[in-house]
């Protein structure tokens, strides 16, 4: 199965390291950063789990949260947890999704088996409340993902969901913004973009972030 951006994140149930959840339960009305780890007890991945684990509070301020699989044990999970928290100074305060029959794996098409039939790649899905796919980055399993990154894509689909304005070229929060080319009624680009506009080009319009 191929997911593409605007699909509706399959739903599915699973045990995990806080108990068996209905996923779209689980997501209720917010963020998700949904990412798979190739197997628990590796260098590369204790890292990972670890800095997200540090982030909780930056995902909550954004009405978000995090949760992680890959095709292990619960009991696994569970113990690797403790040699997080000892080797990364946090425990791991999200859940993380035991599968071991690859189900959830195969569904969200974390295996690729052309790279390692046995390992999930390292996936990273944001889904929205609507439980929509929003953006999906794949990764080899010998590279460690970007976190900050990825919560700059967020902070970028959250501005641009509220705000007729795209985000250029290595924006960060509070950098200025572009505004849509659709836009272009002069009453309503001055009723939007009070902070001004500086139009470099016709199609490319620049303002200060309007959130801000």
């Amino acid at each position: 199965m191929t997911l593409l951006l605007g699909d509706t994140a399959p739903d599915f149930k699973a045990d995990t390291t806080i108990g068996t959840i209905n996923f779209h339960d689980w997501i209720g009305e917010d963020w998700v950063i949904f990412f798979s780890h190739p197997a628990d007890f590796t260098p590369v991945c204790t890292t990972e789990l670890g800095y997200t684990a540090k982030l909780k509070e930056a995902f909550t301020a954004r009405g978000a949260k995090a949760i992680v699989i890959s095709v292990d044990s619960l009991e696994d999970h569970v113990a690797w947890s403790k040699d997080i928290e000892e080797t990364q100074g946090t425990g791991v305060n999200f859940p993380m999704i035991a599968d071991p029959d690859a189900k959830v794996a195969t569904l969200y098409s974390m295996i690729h088996p052309n790279a390692n039939a046995k390992l999930t790649v390292r996936a990273v899905y944001v889904i929205d409340p609507n439980k929509k796919i929003r953006a999906s980055i794949l990764y080899p399993p010998s590279t460690g993902r970007n976190f900050d990154e990825i919560l700059r894509l967020l902070d970028s689909l959250q501005l641009t969901d509220g705000h007729k304005v795209a985000t250029p070229v290595n924006w960060k929060d509070g950098d200025d913004v572009i505004i849509l080319p659709s836009v272009t009624d002069p009453d309503e680009i001055a009723r939007l973009f009070p902070k001004g506009v500086e139009e470099v080009k016709p199609y490319l319009r620049v303002t200060p972030q309007p959130n801000r």
